[in-house]
């Protein structure tokens, strides 16, 4: 893969549009140092020093599109409290355009995590996932079809919190985009909503999803691609990128195609977010003209880039060039086994 094209693909994505319709959800960070045990309990004692709300799930793909040059349009469902106002005001300021639904008996999801040098000790949710009123499902569909006809790129960001349903997928399927076709839909998908993902045009889990949406491990060498035969045979989706952690990517572009490209992280301090990253970059990249395999690397390349920072973060398109600048030479390389 040549460089100066890559870089070409980077310099298109500005202005490129995105919608994402999924479950958004407010990132609570608490920062500080562990240095003594209480008393009361076994437990460490964390010393506040920084706490910060950030864009989760569905709110951080927006984020991600939007710090690669890239409009983003979100749909969701928050709850009519100071979290889902936090929320919409971060998706204003990173710049997203928001078109919430309010559910008011129904929190907004929030994940508070406690970090003590530069390590996660615990996590708290705060969240309800029940069954969403029918009034708020015809107001979600309304705007995705409002919306949805003006783009030709759709990421479902599915955390399994209630927006993704049979109503929604079936909406998307029915769409018809700016080229005159229906939107290419990217589902970053969720094992328990997997029968939801029928036909969708490319799925982004991870091994762990891949195998457990297959009913198999994914430990072995050959499991990514006993799992994508299996989702593949399922589905009938379109092409399957699996993420592999420190193995990188495999991408099977067809029943009959794989390749495996290898990860770029230098360092890893977290990987939360990290598939919000790639799903986000691979929609921008497929937007902006760019073939499925180089949007893959691209995406690879920017979850190298947030994996070495703490919490949910986002790759900046200097950084992707400085990215892939330093590694011209990519050892892509053709995935054996296949059925």
């Amino acid at each position: 893969m040549i460089t100066q094209e890559m870089l070409s693909l980077v310099d298109r994505l500005a202005g490129r549009r995105v919608m994402i319709v999924g479950d958004v959800m407010l990132d609570h960070y608490t920062f500080g140092s562990v240095t003594r045990i209480s008393p009361e309990a076994p437990v460490p004692v964390l010393q506040v020093s920084d706490e910060q709300y950030r864009l989760g799930g569905a709110g951080n793909v927006a984020r991600n599109i939007v710090a690669l040059g890239g409009a983003a349009t979100i749909i969701g469902v928050i709850g009519n409290d100071q979290d889902g106002q936090t929320l919409t005001g971060l998706l204003t300021e990173a710049g997203a355009h928001n078109d919430l639904v309010c559910e008011d008996h129904r929190r907004t999801t929030r994940k508070t995590r406690i970090i003590a040098q530069n390590q996660q000790i615990v996590r708290v949710d705060r969240e309800q996932t029940g069954e969403l009123p029918k009034d708020v499902v015809g107001a979600l569909l309304e705007k995705v079809v409002a919306h949805g006809q003006g783009h030709d790129i759709i990421i479902v960001s599915d955390y399994g919190k209630g927006v993704v349903t049979r109503a929604l997928m079936d909406a998307l399927h029915a769409l018809t985009g700016p080229s005159g076709t229906r939107p290419r839909i990217l589902v970053d998908p969720k094992p328990c909503n997997f029968d939801l993902y029928q036909g969708v045009d490319i799925l982004t889990p991870n091994a762990k999803e891949a195998a457990e949406g297959a009913g198999l491990a994914a430990s072995s060498q050959d499991g990514p691609v006993q799992a994508a035969a299996a989702l593949f045979r399922r589905l009938r989706c379109g092409q399957l990128l699996i993420t592999l952690g420190s193995q990188g990517m495999a991408l099977f572009e067809g029943p009959g195609k794989a390749l495996r490209i290898p990860t770029f992280a230098r360092k890893v301090f977290d990987v939360t977010g990290a598939g919000d990253t790639v799903i986000a970059t691979l929609a921008l990249g497929l937007a902006a003209g760019g073939d499925l395999l180089s949007a893959a690397v691209l995406a690879n390349h920017a979850a190298g880039l947030v994996v070495a920072q703490v919490g949910a973060a986002t790759a900046q398109p200097e950084a992707l060039r400085e990215a892939i600048a330093s590694h011209p030479d990519l050892a892509i390389e053709e995935l054996t086994g296949l059925a």
